[in-house]
């Protein structure tokens, strides 16, 4: 009876950590946004001194930018968010997928075929390279070099 229950829990609590409640007041928490979209009336529309409208179409013109942007964003989002929710999970979902079974494995065999090269290369480097460079090495040993500074 126990281990039923506790089974339950261990099956609830795996549940729970995909479904997990989200924060709908702080929407950023990680702040990937937080200097990208931030665009304000002030951003865009900016009248110099000197030049300036006058203060009923100011007042409209930034009544009219944030509303229109505000509903704008909303129906855009109510229309394709979903959509591209389901675009977007799909794309990393895959890229998982592709790293997990391809990239990995891939590079794993890779590492283990470059390892067994190696090896070889290195044989035929002290095998035949070596003793071409020690010969080098006695024949050239009795050359000396003396540098002079002529004046």
């Amino acid at each position: 009876m126990n281990s039923d229950l506790n089974h339950g829990e261990a099956q609830k609590f795996r549940r729970d950590s995909r479904t997990r409640e989200i924060d709908l007041i702080n929407r950023d928490p990680n702040q990937i946004n937080q200097d990208v979209v931030k665009v304000e009336f002030e951003d865009v529309i900016a009248e110099p001194s000197g030049t300036h409208s006058l203060d009923g179409v100011w007042k409209t013109s930034y009544t009219t930018f944030t509303v229109t942007k505000y509903w704008c964003y909303r129906l855009l989002s109510a229309l394709l968010g979903v959509p591209l929710s389901l675009l977007w999970g799909a794309l990393f979902a895959f890229l998982s997928f592709f790293h997990i079974w391809v990239v990995v494995p891939c590079t794993k065999s890779c590492l283990i075929e470059f390892q067994c090269l190696g090896q070889m290369y290195s044989l035929v480097l002290h095998t035949f390279l070596d003793p071409l460079f020690e010969a080098l090495g006695k024949i050239f040993s009795r050359v000396k070099v003396a540098l002079r500074k002529e004046v």
